[in-house]
């Protein structure tokens, strides 16, 4: 299940995760001042195992040096409803378990707030698995690029299409049937 940060604790747990995940890959850490929202995965057993965030998408937004992520026609067209994720990550032992999770959150916040598309970095294995598994509409904007110690391949992900065409997309999340337990 998927929920919004809305706390001190969770806030904890949000950057517990991705820290724990990029320093498994050898990414560098980086902080980010600006975002719109952040999410974190927590299973039926309330344990933390995933998060995600969102930022604002601008000119000029770092991720637009590492790819050419200006120059493609969606985003000139689609420019004041784009967003950028970061920090997705799922801690290794529940990775494959809690990608829908992610991914629906990602696209709940997309149609709640009029987003398009979003711009992100994605690692080739993960590009893969979210177009075959998932059929996650996702354009490539530049080839493989060497970004904080690994291959990611600049890339669109269509929200929109997601959203407007929820029967084609089975493994989406009801954000209504997504309540976490509370556990004493």
């Amino acid at each position: 299940m998927f929920k919004r940060v809305e706390n001190e604790l969770e806030l904890a747990m949000f950057n517990g995760i991705w820290t724990t995940v990029w320093n498994e890959k050898g990414f560098e850490f980086e902080f980010s001042e600006a975002f719109l929202e952040r999410y974190v995965v927590v299973t039926e057993e309330g344990q933390y195992v995933g998060s995600i965030e969102i930022k604002p998408y601008a000119e000029e937004s770092l991720i637009n040096k590492i790819g050419p992520f200006l120059e493609h026609p969606l985003i000139q067209r689609e420019l004041g409803h784009m967003a950028e994720i970061d920090k997705l990550a799922i801690l290794s032992t529940f990775r494959g378990r809690y990608v829908t999770d992610l991914l629906s959150a990602i696209v709940h916040y997309a149609e709640m707030n009029q987003i398009s598309y979003y711009a992100m970095l994605l690692e080739p294995v993960l590009m893969r698995a979210l177009r075959i598994s998932y059929h996650v509409p996702i354009q490539k904007v530049a080839g493989r690029v060497f970004y904080k110690g690994e291959d990611v391949i600049p890339s669109i992900v269509n929200a929109r299409e997601v959203y407007t065409h929820k029967e084609r997309y089975t493994w989406l999340v009801n954000p209504e049937h997504n309540v976490i337990k509370k556990y004493k």
